[in-house]
């Protein structure tokens, strides 16, 4: 509901809010943050879940157990206008402490038990102090920094003081000097109360949000990283046929190319919408049978149990491209490259019927006909995930060839350097030599 830190934590406060709010700030809603301190407890608060805007219901709900019992005195310092982007702006940010605009914001915080409402739904501009009001059940006494000095408070009951603080909207300072004399009249307040040693919890917010997203900016732009980033294009869902227990078989391809010898030219079948009519599936065979305008197109595939690997792998058995119009049929076969464990989907970037083939022709028409899958991907058999595909396996090896060119010429180059280091290690020095102080060495020499 809201983020809940412990005394030695405010010195943080800046930072922390900046990423406790960031996905918050991708909605739509107005928001104002609410920064609450106390010289005594407040009560613990769970940690909200990213981007959550905590609403006046909730807020209302964490105010009765710490305004419940015995006498409160409530400072509620209540600023124009207040967006957490002011604390990232004018803030002691990544350690900036020297520039900070809240430096005794920030001390008050680490200094007592504070909680911090990083994105607080925002609904009127009186909502705060009606609250506060209806809490406490006195009505708000509005004063200043310099006639609190001369106020007797009775602390025996509940007081909720309200110091107004302007904004930089309708002023000629700059936005940081007038949030930095206003963090001075917070920590003059909380001197003054200091120094009459009374017991005191202060609320910081805004009065109206300082910034509001609009919705249509929102909707209108993508959410990440999009610097020199084309805008995707729509992806079309997996073809997916379901039986009587849910889905048993999807597909999907970006492109479901096919070549006839009376048209050379490429026809991409995916960019029609076929029916499934004909389509079939159980525990040991499926079948998808995709039924195009002018052609039809269906995947055969089975399962069974191998001892060797003691699991079941399923197979694309065959491949049949059928034209409506003359009734003629090329059958390709798959079950050579195309496989995969049961329980997984088989992916592969390029399934051919000519190049690297992963189907081969099995009849005379197959032979002149060519079909190209492209970004290929199928799942016959153990959809667990429902409306998703399982884990890939796909038809790239791990060892491609510049894999194995690699390895070949470091183990080359590796066997080089032991080489070499074998033979200088092997080398010897000598191990007599000439003695200064003896007699020489004299080597006769003989005709």
């Amino acid at each position: 509901m809201a983020e809940s830190r412990n005394c030695g934590e405010g010195s943080v406060m800046v930072s922390a809010l900046f990423l406790a709010a960031c996905l918050a700030s991708a909605s739509s809603t107005a928001q104002v943050p609410l920064l609450m301190w106390s010289s005594k407890s407040l009560p613990p608060l769970a940690s909200p879940p990213a981007g959550h805007i905590t609403s006046m219901e909730e807020l209302s709900t964490y105010l009765t157990p710490a305004f419940g019992s015995g006498s409160h005195t409530v400072l509620l310092f209540l600023q124009d206008k207040l967006s957490k982007d002011d604390f990232t702006r004018f803030g002691g940010v990544f350690g900036n402490k020297q520039k900070s605009a809240f430096r005794n914001l920030e001390a008050a915080l680490q200094s007592s038990s504070s909680v911090t409402f990083p994105a607080l739904e925002w609904t009127e501009e009186s909502a705060i102090p009606t609250l506060l009001q209806e809490k406490l059940g006195v009505s708000p006494l509005l004063v200043d920094a310099e006639t609190l000095s001369h106020l007797s408070l009775n602390t025996s009951v509940n007081n909720l003081l309200l110091f107004n603080l302007p904004y930089c909207s309708n002023s000629t300072k700059p936005c940081k000097e007038v949030l930095s004399d206003n963090d001075q009249v917070i920590g003059k307040v909380l001197s003054l109360l200091k120094a009459k040693d009374v017991s005191y919890t202060a609320i910081y917010t805004g009065l109206q949000p300082s910034q509001v997203i609009s919705e249509p900016s929102i909707l209108n732009q993508q959410v990440g990283r999009t610097l020199l980033q084309a805008p995707g294009a729509d992806v079309r869902p997996p073809i997916m046929f379901n039986s009587s227990g849910g889905p048993c078989i999807m597909l999907w391809a970006q492109s479901l190319l096919i070549s006839l010898s009376s048209t050379p030219e490429w026809i991409d079948l995916a960019a029609e919408t076929p029916t499934l009519s004909g389509s079939m599936c159980n525990s040991t065979n499926s079948m998808l049978m995709l039924n195009f305008v002018n052609y039809t197109l269906s995947f055969t595939m089975s399962q069974r149990f191998y001892p060797v690997s003691a699991r079941n792998w399923f197979t694309l058995d065959s491949v049949q491209l059928r034209v409506k119009s003359t009734g003629q049929t090329g059958s390709f076969i798959g079950s050579r490259g195309i496989y995969a464990p049961a329980e997984y989907s088989f992916r592969c970037q390029s399934v051919t019927s000519f190049r690297d083939a992963l189907l081969i022709p099995s009849n005379q028409n197959a032979t002149q006909w060519r079909l190209n899958f492209v970004d290929f991907q199928i799942q016959g058999f153990g959809l667990s995930n429902g409306t998703n595909f399982s884990y890939a396996s796909d038809c790239a090896g791990f060892f491609s060839a510049g894999i194995w060119m690699g390895l070949i010429t470091s183990l080359l180059m590796l066997l080089i350097f032991v080489y070499g280091l074998h033979m200088i290690m092997q080398l010897n020095t000598m191990d007599r030599f000439d003695d200064p102080k003896g007699p020489s060495i004299s080597v006769p020499q003989s005709d």
